[in-house]
């Protein structure tokens, strides 16, 4: 089997398993892993045996590129793309897909003949005539459509119509989302340690969309379970850290199932 027909199979698997589907080659400049603590927002990571990359988002989640179109919207090359050990990468919770960058290009799918331009968060906006298609895109517009899979299609969600050019900028939608931080509104997490002495906020205020992230600095187990069992860490290990974003206003209380009188509350307006 040659190495095209490999890489076909291997990018037809993928596609089935709903994987990210880039595969950087090594920059010859590349540097050995980096370590967990020396992690940013807005870092582009990858493992050491896989190639899908992913993107560090402020609130400590990894986003997966589902494809390379999509990659491509954001980034000219994988230049800046950082190495962790597989070991440390499987200790970021993923916490959902990149959907392509506002102003760059149009979409659809195979089932819609329609055409969709791209706003904040992923938001679809039908192009509803050629007319304003030419006036957005250019005479060649139709070159700049790309199809994304139905799988991927729930990534996004429909917005206002574009009856009139006037109703959308490609320069400056583009403009106005310079990164997927902003692109989807992500926030540094409220951070909670848990230790010998149980958690280190016992009760917290936020906002809906907030990511809350509890860190284990403990010798001993411990967990973060709710009191109706809805969700849930599960063991975490010394060292481990579990995220959970809140996207319904609520109040919710969690307690230790291993330390069962340590108890904590999140408010989520």
């Amino acid at each position: 089997m040659t190495m095209i027909i490999k890489r076909i199979v291997l990018r037809f698997f993928a596609l089935l398993a709903g994987a990210s589907l880039i595969f950087p080659a090594l920059p010859a400049h590349a540097e050995a892993t980096i370590a967990l603590t020396q992690l940013q927002s807005g870092m582009l990571i990858r493992g050491t045996s896989r190639s899908a990359v992913y993107y560090y988002g402020a609130d400590g989640l990894r986003y997966v590129f589902v494809n390379d179109k999509t990659y491509f919207t954001w980034y000219n090359n994988f230049n800046d793309v950082k190495w962790l050990s597989d070991a440390d990468l499987g200790t970021i919770q993923i916490g959902g897909n990149v959907t392509y960058r506002p102003g760059s290009r149009m979409i659809k799918i195979d089932t819609d003949p329609k055409v969709y331009a791209i706003g904040k968060g992923g938001s679809l906006h039908w192009v509803s005539t050629e007319g304003v298609a030419i006036a957005l895109f250019g005479t060649m517009w139709n070159k700049q459509i790309d199809d994304v899979p139905d799988g991927f299609f729930s990534n996004y969600k429909r917005g206002s119509d574009i009856t009139d050019a006037s109703q959308y900028n490609t320069a400056s939608v583009k403009a106005s989302v310079p990164d997927i931080n902003t692109d989807k509104s992500l926030l540094a997490p409220v951070s909670i340690n848990v230790s010998a002495s149980g958690y280190s906020q016992v009760a917290v205020t936020t906002q809906v969309g907030r990511t809350v992230r509890w860190a284990n600095l403990d010798s001993q187990n411990h967990t973060v379970t709710s009191d109706d069992l809805s969700w849930g860490s599960g063991t975490m290990n010394a060292g481990v850290v579990f995220s959970k974003t809140f996207k319904t206003a609520g109040t919710y209380t969690y307690f230790d199932s291993y330390h069962p009188q340590f108890t904590g509350t999140i408010v989520v307006q």
